[in-house]
């Protein structure tokens, strides 16, 4: 079955770079995802599968590909959702919606899976077992699609779950893989500050929340620095630090919001609680009050030991012409919702590159001039093939 699918992604390689052209000139922000969702549904259409719709907390689609021969259930996930972010890149199908791109990759990633969807669904009777595959929409904006999906019971007799990523780390051709905490966790905090306002001739009439604000923005430089174990990660960034006002009148109140990124639940502890600290703090030092909101996003991301070696192996051992290579990746920053997956199901999120070729310094995921080598497409289809046959079949 393998060989079959395998020539059959091949021969299609041509139609998953024109879906991914057509998503990328049609992107939709999180939440927002109504014709993606529809284009997405319609493919299905007449394949003799079970399409369920509108699933979670979004426009969600779980195609269920149920195989001749009873087995394991194993999940396919490829995410849809896209980015504010005006495009720079000139390309012929550059977005046509302003100020929305694909800008992390997630055309490519509906694009590949459609496809290897589809010559799944030709060869289901040689199936051994079931495949779910999972379009998610939101992965982007909190709380995201993947923890709805998983709470709406869908995923309930799911066996193993396994995605990519494509990062412009690497050349088309290469695979990376990470065991255990892949990506970190994600929260988000936003911080009021409460004073009494004035005439800027006369601060001592008044206290001054810009001042306590300013102090609170290089005081939590120190939580990383002093406070989170050197060997675990923690990111504490000001993301925005809203006081405009008049240049000559001390504001009554300003506004603060951060970005939260940590390796563990114990680093996000510590974090969360030094931010209540130092707030403690300001307001003693400067007559403040202060309103921390503190609020988790998405949990770290921990790949599955044993699955990780199995999807290594399985790649390695495929003599591949398009598989060039299969190396191990550092940890990354970032942070993704397939880890709410991953908290309840067993499995691996892995990466694909897709450094455009002759770029020697690409752009990153999220940049408005972020691009892909397209035969990163077939490499994509074919190494989660590989690797759902091989689990199925073993």
């Amino acid at each position: 079955m393998i060989d079959q699918l395998v020539k059959m992604l091949e021969e299609r390689e041509d139609e998953m770079i024109v879906i991914r052209r057509y998503l990328h000139e049609h992107p939709e922000l999180s939440f927002e995802e109504k014709k993606t969702a529809a284009y997405i549904a319609d493919f299905y259409k007449g394949k003799g599968v079970d399409v369920s719709q509108e699933v979670g907390n979004g426009h969600g689609i779980v195609v269920t590909i149920k195989g001749g021969r009873p087995g394991k259930t194993v999940g396919l996930r490829a995410d849809f959702d896209a980015l504010p972010i005006k495009e720079e890149l000139d390309i012929p199908f550059k977005s046509k919606n302003e100020g929305v791109m694909h800008a992390c990759g997630h055309d490519a990633h509906t694009a590949y899976l459609l496809v290897l969807a589809d010559c799944l669904i030709e060869l289901k009777e040689k199936i051994q077992g079931t495949i779910k595959i999972i379009h998610q929409h939101a992965e982007e904006v909190p709380p995201g699609g993947a923890k709805s999906i998983i709470q709406s019971g869908i995923m309930d007799d799911v066996d193993a779950i396994f995605g990519v990523h494509v990062l412009p780390v690497a050349p088309a051709g290469t695979v990376g893989i990470h065991s255990g905490y892949s990506f970190n966790g994600r929260a988000y905090f936003k911080l009021e500050l409460q004073a009494s306002g004035g005439h800027g001739s006369s601060p001592h009439k008044a206290n001054d929340p810009i001042v306590a604000g300013a102090y609170f923005v290089t005081a939590v430089q120190t939580i990383v620095s002093r406070r989170v174990d050197p060997l675990q990660t923690g990111v504490v960034t000001i993301g925005s630090f809203d006081g405009k006002g008049s240049f000559n009148v001390i504001k009554e109140g300003i506004e603060i919001e951060g970005d939260i990124r940590y390796s563990d639940d114990q680093t996000k502890e510590v974090i969360e609680k030094e931010l209540h600290r130092i707030v403690n703090g300001i307001e003693a030092l400067f007559g403040v009050k202060g309103g921390l909101e503190f609020v988790p996003d998405y949990p770290p991301l921990f790949n599955d030991p044993e699955l990780t070696i199995f999807v290594a192996d399985t790649l390695k051992d495929v003599n591949d012409k398009d598989i060039t290579s299969v190396e191990e990746f550092p940890k990354m920053a970032p942070s993704d919702d397939f880890a709410y997956y991953l908290e309840k199901i067993p499995g691996c999120y892995f990466y694909i590159g897709c450094t455009p070729k002759g770029t020697e310094n690409p752009y990153f995921n999220h940049h408005p001039k972020f691009d892909i080598d397209e035969d990163a497409l077939l490499v994509a289809a074919k190494s989660v093939g590989y690797v759902v046959c091989n689990y199925l079949n073993n």
